[in-house]
């Protein structure tokens, strides 16, 4: 008779912690964010659930810890998000800009390059453009929530591509345009897709 799972904890905590963030990585990159749960993570890992909320306040954070983000984006987006729908165009691109061009590009870059090479990592950046970031910046717009998804998705692809030709492919001369160039060519298409006609 095979023995039942070995719940609580694995020998060593650090094992642990990491047997979590490697199921919960294969799960969000499965299913998504939202049809996760941390029960469902935990039985995954062969831990107990509590173990879980001993390592991470939430899902967001062991979400955070699966893709090693090296910023916040609800902290890199705070400005954005207090903007009125006609600013957010302009204040993302800015924001945007701010964060790779600072001491954690290297981290960001290895993040975007891992998931052109990885189905997996794609997964798990497509679910922090789409919820963690796309998310805030269309939060509290005046449309549906289908209109909202066409909006959301039009802004990642707007966002994907400045990224891939600024960071990855060097494509000049956006490459070394500086920041209020960039933002004033870039956002108002930002902005058509936020809050413009679609139609």
């Amino acid at each position: 008779m095979a023995a039942a799972p070995r719940r609580g904890r694995r020998s060593g905590q650090q094992s642990s912690r990491e047997a979590i963030v490697a199921a919960a990585r294969m799960l969000f990159a499965r299913q998504g964010f939202d049809a996760t749960s941390l029960r469902e993570v935990a039985r995954e890992a062969g831990v107990d659930a509590a173990m879980v909320h001993h390592y991470f306040t939430g899902k967001d954070d062991l979400f955070a810890a699966c893709i090693e983000l090296p910023a916040d984006p609800a902290t890199v987006l705070a400005a954005v998000a207090a903007r009125g729908p006609g600013e957010r165009g302009e204040a993302t691109v800015a924001a945007l800009l701010s964060l790779w061009d600072s001491p954690v590009q290297p981290a960001l870059l290895a993040m975007l390059r891992s998931a052109v090479g990885s189905p997996a990592q794609a997964a798990l950046l497509r679910e922090v453009l789409l919820k963690r970031v796309v998310g805030l910046v269309v939060r509290g717009l005046p449309d549906d929530d289908a209109g909202l998804r066409l909006r959301g998705s039009l802004v990642a692809s707007q966002l994907m591509g400045l990224l891939m030709a600024r960071y990855i492919l060097k494509v000049e001369p956006l490459a070394s345009a500086d920041h209020a160039t960039i933002t004033t060519l870039i956002a108002p298409t930002l902005q058509r897709y936020l809050t413009g006609p679609l139609d």
